[in-house]
């Protein structure tokens, strides 16, 4: 199909969406979802938008990233890369772009870059950029000393090129104001396979490439606060998503089930009390200018943040092994019963016995068909969007939890004049 959908992806307040496609891109409200915007040139492989405004990133070849106002109908810069650009995150205050072995981070008010951290190979782009301008942390695969030995995938993963993939799950994570890595995560043993940052900075949700635990810490302090099991099998993690108030985790993986976690109580005092969090205005699609229109030379600093950050660490720890500064930097998950009693355990029989399962669940058409997965920010609903091109609507349950119940159902790739109408169920 000439439409056939590349790349989507929710916004940061999950308002809208936006499809990259073969033939140009589109952008939708999602509540009421209606198409707010088309451009129908270029083949579209990564989209991003910067909340509600007219401020979009697209690549269009695998080195360049091309930087558009979306209202104006106008470019604002162009950039090139020394090779294929992964993926883009942005925020109010930064622009981070994802390569195999660096993340560049810019000021996006004058795209200037900031700083570049050099990375383990990260060819599957795992990598999370908090939507808050106040506490803005990076989080990505921590960087191998070593050389690592050649990756060999799980059997339950996908054909893949070929290219290593990292080999610890363990999390390094970056303040990308001050620009200097600032904690480590020991999240998973089994390397990972998705991370993400909720609205306010202050969770992390982590999946190893097993995908059958998910766990959740706080930003910065790296403690872990929750851990869910996801299900027995081995799956790979297509999409992890918190809703605006980080009350639910959502998840989507290789099976026909999308989980929805729910979380209890907020991140500690001794992580929060130092900033605002104000989250970010959520609303429809509405054109704002957002950011300077003169281009920036290529030019910045070369940072290796997780060098620095194990140097200063090793000092603060009267130069202990890095590992053992990683097992202090991360917390147990409480003095809970469970907790207690799992230090007289193996460690495999407390993995099975603490995690808990999901409050509620979406049960998909199809199998194994990709999908990206958030909560709505207007109503109790989860949107699912496949890789086949349809946009799924679920209420939620949010007293009994249980199977959702599908509501509406739309097309992306359907371009005729009905597009955008609701089919309706009971």
């Amino acid at each position: 199909m000439a439409n056939a959908m590349n790349f989507v992806t929710f916004n940061q307040d999950y308002s809208c969406l936006a499809v990259g496609t073969h033939n140009g891109y589109r952008i939708y409200n999602c509540d009421p979802f209606g198409k707010v915007f088309e451009n129908k040139e270029g083949d579209v492989s990564i989209i991003e938008m910067l909340f509600s405004t007219s401020l979009v990133a697209l690549i269009y070849s695998p080195r360049r990233l091309v930087i558009t106002n979306t209202k104006r109908q106008t470019t604002i810069c162009e950039l090139t890369f020394p090779t294929s650009i992964l993926a883009v995150k942005l925020n109010r205050k930064r622009l981070i772009v994802v390569l195999e072995e660096q993340i560049y981070v810019y000021d996006i008010s004058n795209m200037k870059l900031l700083h570049t951290i050099e990375t383990s190979p990260n060819p599957n782009a795992i990598c999370s950029l908090s939507p808050s301008s106040e506490r803005c942390y990076i989080a990505y695969p921590r960087p191998t000393s070593s050389n690592p030995s050649p990756f060999s995938p799980p059997s339950h993963a996908p054909p893949s090129a070929g290219q290593p993939a990292p080999l610890t799950g363990d999390v390094l994570l970056f303040d990308a104001l001050r620009l200097e890595a600032v904690n480590v995560v020991e999240a998973h043993k089994s390397p990972l396979s998705h991370v993400a940052l909720n609205t306010d900075g202050t969770l992390l949700a982590t999946a190893s490439d097993k995908g059958t635990i998910i766990r959740v810490f706080s930003v910065p302090g790296a403690q872990k606060l929750y851990q869910f099991r996801r299900g027995t099998y081995p799956s790979r993690i297509f999409s992890m998503s918190f809703n605006l108030v980080s009350s639910l985790l959502c998840i989507s993986s290789a099976t026909e089930t999308v989980h929805i976690f729910r979380l209890g109580g907020s991140a500690p005092a001794s992580d929060l009390h130092h900033s605002s969090h104000g989250s970010e205005a959520s609303g429809g699609y509405s054109p704002v200018e957002s950011i300077s229109s003169s281009p920036s030379n290529h030019a910045g600093p070369a940072g290796a943040g997780f060098e620095h950050y194990e140097e200063n660490a090793r000092r603060r720890n009267g130069g202990g092994s890095f590992g053992s500064m990683i097992r202090r930097s991360s917390q147990s998950i409480g003095r809970t019963l469970a907790g207690a009693a799992g230090g007289y355990l193996p460690n495999a029989v407390t993995e099975m016995w603490e995690p808990a399962r999901d409050f509620a669940f979406v049960k998909l058409k199809k199998p194994g068909v990709k999908s990206v997965v958030a909560l709505s920010s207007t109503s109790p609903q989860i949107m699912v969007v496949t890789s086949d091109g349809d946009f799924y609507v679920y209420n939620v349950d949010m007293e009994r939890g249980g199977e959702c119940v599908l509501t509406k159902q739309y097309s992306l790739l359907d371009s005729s004049e009905r597009m955008g109408q609701s089919l309706m169920y009971e």
